[in-house]
């Protein structure tokens, strides 16, 4: 085979199937653990944290930016919906580009996705940890001195907080996935129910003069403040990582995606409406723990708050652990294509792939411990962006290539819909930091290395 073939190369859909049909994985995930696989990933740190970097820079208008991600989110979704009910595995916008698009373009899917979920899991811990003193405060009158709770950069010299959820996570992932679902699904409920007291105090407090002016940067302002709340919308995907884990995943993984991603935006559109109205953006911007702030602004008391920055200890913490379950099952597909050391692969009697997760759940950590959220916040974005927009691709090469293939949803409004949702990515990543695309572009470049220096020698389709 020529070199330039070995990097269009495809694994078949079928090939994908069959490898997802026989793998070391559990089937233990029906519809609601996977729902709430989807909504732990996401449900946490965008409203909770990001809510207070997007906030100062849109205005009030930050109502329509969270519409805005959650419409690009909205489009891709659909396609990452029809591709999970037709290659129904573990590997995410990996697997799907490696059927579509060949196998250098799934490296860098998959690359990017590493990037995701471990930048992504590292700046949910930093913001656990302003919480986290929120409540201390609230409760035991002490706090973690900043020296311990901040990254280099942001007042701090270590960020011990950020690391140790990062390591709870990576305890409980360590049991097995049935257990992991079920802490996942309460932590859900739970962040939920905060997040509803939440809006029904802050209503009480709403002053239209909070919503004026309303874009204050105007449509520049809203896109900036989408390109930056659209990492809050990172994680509706998770369920699509749970393909060898699903009891149906056919039917299952579809309806998952879906239903996360409309239960998580419109929490973020309520929440928001209600914290910018209640309190205004300088006092969202102007806090750590924003809705904790907002809340003893609004009650002049100080329980509400313990309340909500204990749901949000919570919230953050069920993120970390969603987001890393998905960095290693994405691995183990990637492992299992020959494209990363085969010992990632590899399960233990528990069926978790214990080295893996190790490997992933320390690593974080330590980028947790030493990174300040904003770096890492924007570098997930991109990221994300640019698996979505791959996704959206394949969706429309796959009708194409294998237009019989057995599909258990459909993305509607073909080709319309995968269209706008890459164009609506594309205009995303406009809006984000020369300095985030610097990071990106070395990222990518550190990728394409390992990729020719170890996964195209290696690849299971060599010699096919």
């Amino acid at each position: 085979m020529s070199f330039a073939r070995s990097l269009l190369r495809v694994k078949p859909a079928e090939q994908l199937t069959d490898d997802g049909a026989h793998t070391q994985l559990r089937r233990t995930l029906g519809l609601v653990p996977l729902v709430a696989l989807s909504v732990g990933a996401t449900l946490g740190t965008g409203i909770f944290v990001v809510l207070a970097e997007a906030a100062p820079a849109a205005g009030p208008a930050v109502i329509v930016s969270f519409v805005l991600a959650g419409l690009a989110a909205l489009c891709s979704a659909l396609s990452y919906a029809e591709l999970a009910g037709s290659v129904p595995v573990s590997g995410s916008a990996y697997s799907y580009a490696y059927a579509t698009l060949g196998e250098l373009v799934a490296w860098i899917c998959g690359w990017c996705l590493l990037l995701e979920y471990g930048v992504s899991v590292a700046a949910v811990a930093v913001g656990w940890g302003g919480y986290l003193n929120e409540f201390l405060r609230g409760t035991v009158g002490v706090t973690i001195p900043d020296a311990l709770a901040a990254p280099p950069g942001e007042g701090g010299v270590v960020n011990i907080p950020a690391a140790l959820v990062v390591l709870l996570a990576m305890s409980v992932l360590l049991m097995n996935v049935k257990e992991s679902g079920r802490v996942t699904t309460v932590t859900t409920v739970l962040k939920l129910a905060v997040l509803v007291f939440f809006v029904a105090v802050a209503i009480t407090a709403f002053n239209s003069e909070n919503m004026t002016p309303f874009a204050p940067a105007g449509i520049a302002g809203i896109s900036a403040g989408a390109s930056a709340v659209f990492f809050s919308f990172i994680g509706f995907d998770a369920a699509s990582t749970a393909g060898e884990e699903a009891r149906n995943p056919k039917r299952d993984l579809p309806r998952a995606i879906m239903l996360s991603l409309a239960i998580v935006t419109l929490v973020y559109v309520l929440v928001a409406f209600a914290a910018v109205g209640a309190v205004g953006t300088e006092v969202l911007g102007g806090s750590d723990a924003s809705l904790a702030t907002a809340l003893q602004v609004v009650t002049g008391q100080g329980w509400p708050s313990v309340v909500l920055a204990l749901g949000a200890v919570i919230a953050i913490a069920s993120v970390v652990l969603t987001v890393l379950y998905g960095q290693t099952r994405i691995l183990v597909s990637m492992s299992r294509d020959g494209l990363m050391p085969p010992v990632l692969a590899k399960v233990n009697r528990r069926a978790v792939p214990a080295r893996n997760t190790l490997l992933v759940g320390i690593a974080v950590a330590v980028l947790a411990a030493v990174v300040p959220l904003n770096q890492l916040a924007e570098a997930t974005s991109i990221g994300t962006l640019v698996a979505f927009g791959l996704v959206n691709i394949g969706v429309l090469i796959l009708r194409r290539t294998k237009p019989d293939l057995d599909r258990s949803f459909r993305t509607p409004l073909m080709p319309f819909t995968p269209v706008l949702g890459l164009l609506l990515c594309a205009y995303l990543i406009l809006g984000l930091d020369w300095v985030t695309w610097v990071t990106f572009g070395i990222w990518t470049v550190v990728g394409l290395g390992v990729y020719f220096g170890y996964g195209r020698r290696k690849s299971r389709l060599n010699g096919t």
